[in-house]
């Protein structure tokens, strides 16, 4: 190899120093820079993905929230036979259909109250993990400053 070719781009030697310190200089630099280019294409990478599921998380929203409203009309008819027959067995239909309304509204309150319990106990922010993604760039280059 001769003093005129140099192995990288950029990579011509720098008075006072020897080529193989430059060389590995050229070498860090660049895996710094692939390094940071790779932590960008995949936060890129995570961004698109994290569409896409919330894209298929509303399609599937839907699809339960039209199952709920059919489950709901189809209790309601559920709920009114059973009030039916109790007022058949007890030979009063306004105490049957009042029994029968009670009862749903107690095992609703119920499951209100579990489920209030489990929202109360979620955390839906992915803060910090969308925070330490936008960090790593920064911190693949060296910057490792929390506020850049």
């Amino acid at each position: 190899m001769n003093d005129e070719t140099t192995p990288f781009p950029g990579s011509a030697s720098r008075p006072g120093s020897g080529q193989g310190q430059d060389n590995i200089v050229d070498l860090v630099r660049q895996l710094t820079s692939q390094g940071s280019h790779l932590a960008e294409q995949q936060l890129q990478l995570i961004l698109a993905e994290v569409r896409e599921a919330t894209d298929d998380l509303k399609a599937a929203v839907a699809g339960m929230l039209g199952a709920a409203v059919v489950g709901i009309a189809g209790l309601g008819v559920v709920l009114m036979g059973i009030a039916y027959l109790l007022g058949d067995a007890i030979e009063n239909l306004g105490l049957a259909t009042l029994i029968v309304g009670v009862v749903t509204l107690v095992v609703a309150a119920i499951l209100y109250a579990s489920a209030r319990k489990k929202m109360s106990a979620t955390h839906l922010s992915p803060e910090r993990s969308r925070r330490t993604l936008e960090r790593t760039p920064g911190a693949v280059r060296g910057d490792l400053t929390p506020g850049a």
